[in-house]
This record gives structure tokens, C-alpha cells and sequence, in this order.
């Protein structure tokens, strides 16, 4: 039985084999992770496999705190680790140093890089987006001359707004020298005058997107004064030009859109504004007819005497407070001039105050005839006010001999509105009379 092995003896002999053979110390392995799971310690557990094969792997989070991406189920990555044997469960292992994407995760980090850099610059903050102007005349685009999204940014604009002119403007979207090619056509398009500038390519691979990531392409972006809009790829696609552009569009279709207003919401619009406009008219002219019936029914209206009665009252106050002016006027004068008189020589002055006398006679004579003349106007534009008050007047009417015939409070203006039996109110000068109808006699003209 001595020469039997325990399982945990045979075990510490194959993890001691593998520590010490310098060969597993650091191996380079390339794979696919799989499994993926972070531990709240902070260890990472995970596989990592290719076609053929899979391995158990862990990293420590001493380590993993110091990876440039946050791996996820699915990653390719390259890995430096040690190979040993976990011995509760007596299976190899490795345990990861160093890890970092594969190929297209290489440009992912990349990316994310310049992104961060771009960002702490301020290059992609709202406060440097310009608006698209609602009714553009000129549209600048710039994107492949054939393919699927030049004819889906041109057919979307002809249909909802054909008024704008287009610029289309043949740019590289993939390549080596579509870089430098994008950033030439966006400095052309910003000295043509156009109110916003499409910048735009269909779908691809992160590859195919990638002049769109450039930090030239992204600048040039930035120092456009002309608004950009930024239709790369398709919707789940996206680029550093979408974040530095004015607004980005999931699609060239919808760049497009945002681009133009639609001329059939526009028709829509208009008509309805017309109605509005209409719809005010008719409430303005009704409330002003509202405000003219209100004024037609203020009492003065009906009592035409009310409207001047004030007047002659305060015509009788101006013509006294004109009086009592001239006499304390003239008052004040014999005053001063009595003054005078006791200061200075009555015989060297007889003669000045003689004249004085005969200026202010002539004064008090040209002053009471204009007094006279402006009463007398007065009373005579009075008079006729009156007149004409009094001719329109229905009691002066009744003065002449006529009478208001009223039926049911009613005023009758034509036999054609009584009958035999009707009771009737005569309205005359001095009182009413309250009357029957005997009989009617209609002048035949009149029926």
C-alpha cells in the first residue's frame, strides 16, 4: 500500500513540475475570453479559447487595475501569464500579468484614447454646437459620388424641400488618402456660402470608419464655421465626427432630414395660420361691434342736453373768473399807480398820467370788445348747437303736432303692424293717451 500516491501528493508534484519549468513562467497566448466574471475582491476569472481549445484563467486585481480597457465576454486579446495547476481542483490554469486587445481592439483603445484626449480639450461641448438653420438655400455635401448614401441624401431633400440648391461635392470616405481628402473638401465647402454642410458615408467596419476618427478629420470638423451634420455608418455606428459635429444623424437618409423642413408640413402650416389669421379677424370685428353697441348705449347719448350742460356752466365760470381777473388787474394798477403819484411830482407827471389814462382807456375799450366778441361768438355757436339739438329732438318733433303711436312698447311706424281692437299709447308733447283702434285704412301704394 506504500507505493500508492495520494491524490493531493500527486497533485503538488504536478503544480511543483510546472513552476519550476522556466518555459511556463511567461507564456505569450492569444485567444478569445469567454466566461468573463469580476469578482468583488476584484479578481478576474474568465477563459480564454480558440477553435480547438479552452483554458481556465485568473488575474489578479493588483493586475487588472492596471489594464487600458475593460475586458468583456467575446474580446480577442494578447496575454502574458504563468502556467501552473490549481490544486482543489487539480487543473491547469494561467495566471494573467498583462493583457490587451487584439487587432480591431487595438483601434478600440485607440479610439477611446483620443476621445479622452478630444474631450478634456472641450473640442465636443454643446457650447461650441451651432444650429441648422430651419429654411437653408445651400447644402454642401460631401460623401462618395456614387453609392447609396449620395443618392439617399439627394432623393430625400428633392422630395421634402426641392427649393434648396445642392452643392455635391466627390470626397474619399475610405483609404489612405481619404483623410487628407475630407479635410480639403470640408475648408472648400466652409468658402462656398452654404447654411450647412452634410459630411457623410454608409455603413462599415470600424476599419472602414476609421478617417472619420482622425484627429485632423475631427479638427477640421471643429474649425468649420459653417454647421456640419454628421451621417457616418449606420445607426449603432458611431464617430468621433459624430461627437465634434454640430448634430449628429444615424443615417445619411436622416442628415438629410435634419437638414431640410418637410413642404408638405410647411402647406400644412401655412393653412393652418390662415385659419387662425381668419379666426382673429372675425373675433377683432366682433369685439369692436361688442364696443360700439356699448358706446351707442351710454346715457349722454340718450339725453342729448347732458353733453353741453357742463359746458355752459363752465362757460358761466370762465366769463367770471375773467371779471374778477380784470378788476383785480385794473385794482392793482390804480394801486401802483396812486404809489407813484404820492412819491413823485403830480405836476411833472399830469401829463405822462393823462396819456397813461387815455393808453389804458383805449386798453379797456379794445379789452370789452374782445370780451364782447368772444361772448357774443360763444353764445351764438351756443345757439345754434342748441338749434340743432332742439330740431332733432323728438319732443320738438311733438312741438309740431305729431305723435308716437307705441304698441306693446313698441314703436308703430306703419298700419301694417295694427289691426282693428289693438290697444295703443299716443306719446304727445304734454302726456300720453291711451287709445283703441277702431278701424285701419292702409294706403294701397303702402301694401
Amino acid at each position: 500500500m506504500s507505493d500508492y500516491l495520494s491524490v493531493t501528493a500527486l497533485t503538488k508534484y504536478i503544480k511543483y513540475k510546472f513552476d519550476q519549468d522556466p518555459h511556463l513562467q511567461s507564456v505569450l497566448l492569444k485567444g478569445e475570453l469567454s466566461n468573463f466574471k469580476k469578482h468583488s475582491s476584484g479578481h478576474l476569472y474568465f477563459n480564454l479559447k480558440d477553435n480547438n481549445s479552452v483554458v481556465n484563467a485568473m488575474m489578479f486585481k493588483a493586475q487588472a487595475s492596471k489594464l487600458d480597457f475593460s475586458p468583456k465576454e467575446g474580446d480577442e486579446v494578447l496575454i502574458e501569464a504563468r502556467v501552473s495547476v490549481y490544486e482543489r481542483r487539480g487543473n491547469y490554469q494561467i495566471y494573467v500579468n498583462k493583457m490587451h486587445l487584439d487587432g480591431v481592439g487595438n483601434l478600440y483603445q485607440r479610439l477611446e484614447a483620443l476621445k479622452k484626449d478630444l474631450t478634456k480639450q472641450g473640442l465636443f461641448n454643446m457650447e461650441h454646437k451651432k444650429p441648422i438653420p430651419k429654411f437653408p438655400k445651400k447644402i454642401a455635401v460631401l460623401t462618395a459620388s456614387t453609392g447609396a448614401a449620395i443618392r439617399d441624401i439627394h432623393s430625400t431633400i428633392n422630395s421634402r424641400f426641392p427649393l434648396v440648391e445642392q452643392i455635391q461635392i466627390s470626397t474619399l470616405v475610405q483609404g489612405e488618402q481619404a483623410k487628407k481628402d475630407i479635410v480639403e473638401k470640408l475648408e472648400y465647402a466652409d468658402t462656398l456660402g452654404a447654411d450647412v454642410i452634410i459630411l457623410g458615408r454608409g455603413g462599415g467596419s470600424i476599419e472602414d470608419l476609421w478617417n472619420f476618427n482622425e484627429e485632423e478629420v475631427v479638427r477640421a470638423i471643429f474649425n468649420t464655421k459653417t454647421p456640419v451634420i454628421s451621417a457616418v455608418g449606420h445607426e449603432t455606428d458611431f464617430t468621433l465626427s459624430d461627437f465634434v459635429a454640430d448634430v449628429r444623424a444615424a443615417t445619411p437618409t436622416q442628415a438629410a432630414v435634419i437638414a431640410t423642413p418637410d413642404q408638405v408640413e410647411l402647406s400644412q402650416y401655412i393653412k393652418q395660420m390662415e385659419l387662425n389669421l381668419s379666426r382673429h379677424i372675425v373675433q377683432l370685428i366682433n369685439n369692436k361691434k361688442k364696443h360700439l353697441e356699448h358706446v351707442a348705449s351710454y346715457y349722454k347719448f340718450k339725453q342729448p342736453s347732458l353733453l353741453y350742460d357742463q359746458q355752459i356752466q363752465r362757460r358761466d365760470d370762465l366769463e367770471r373768473q375773467l371779471n374778477i381777473s380784470m378788476n383785480n388787474q385794473l385794482t392793482s394798477l390804480r394801486q401802483r399807480l396812486d404809489l407813484l403819484n404820492n412819491r413823485i411830482n403830480i405836476r411833472d407827471l399830469q401829463q405822462l398820467a393823462q396819456q397813461s389814462k387815455t393808453y389804458k382807456t383805449q386798453l379797456d375799450d379794445a379789452m370789452n370788445k374782445a370780451i364782447q366778441n368772444i361772448l357774443h361768438n360763444a353764445k351764438s355757436n351756443l345757439a345754434q348747437r342748441l338749434e340743432s339739438l332742439n330740431n332733432l329732438s323728438p319732443t320738438n318733433t311733438m312741438l309740431r303736432g305729431y305723435t308716437i303711436v307705441n304698441k306693446d312698447d313698441q314703436v308703430i311706424t306703419s298700419t301694417q303692424a295694427l289691426k282693428t281692437n289693438d290697444n295703443i299709447s299716443l306719446t304727445m308733447k304734454d302726456g300720453e293717451v291711451d287709445a283703441i283702434v277702431k278701424k285701419v285704412r292702409c294706403n294701397k301704394d303702402e301694401q
